[in-house]
């Protein structure tokens, strides 16, 4: 791993978890917080992730920065999953497939009423996609995010006992 990568991330992922677990944040409730945000960080929703994040982790009582480091640690997830969940949503509800040539797109682009018409009957059948996958890989998420924390716990015992660092 280059050395600039493995900086970033012991900086910004790595020192902010330690930092949380050490001012009394349990593995588990940081377990829980990180895998929601991993999990609605790869949502195929565009420009309302952190706003959902908020919301959702405060309802549940979670740590917001643990559950904002879980959605920008899959943020190249998001893009990269954002068409794979559209294409399922497409295939599970046979659906009128996403134009990708010049002439659909043109077509589309002369008929707005109907391109928000197949853009949202789009997203909202990739988001019930998106939430099944999410409703199992949330705890799963979770369970092993805790099992690492808390070998990160035993195998460092004292990361657990020196002050944070200072940036």
């Amino acid at each position: 791993m280059p050395q600039s990568v493995r900086e970033f991330l012991r900086c910004r992922v790595l020192r902010p978890l330690l930092r949380l677990l050490r001012g009394g944040v349990t593995p588990r409730r940081l377990a829980w917080s990180l895998a929601l945000g991993m999990v609605i960080g790869i949502n195929p929703t565009v420009g309302i992730t952190t706003v959902i994040l908020i919301l959702i982790a405060w309802f549940f009582h979670l740590s917001q920065t643990a559950s904002q480091i879980g959605s920008h640690i899959v943020a190249p997830l998001h893009v990269l999953l954002f068409l794979p969940f559209i294409q399922a949503g497409v295939h599970l509800f046979r659906t009128r497939r996403l134009p990708f040539t010049r002439q659909q797109l043109h077509h589309l682009s002369h008929h707005p009423v109907q391109m928000v018409r197949n853009i949202w009957q789009w997203e909202w059948h990739a988001l019930v996609v998106w939430g099944a996958i999410a409703v199992i890989l949330t705890p799963l998420l979770a369970i092993y995010l805790r099992r690492a924390l808390v070998l990160l716990m035993r195998r460092h015992p004292t990361l657990m006992h020196t002050r944070p660092a200072t940036q």
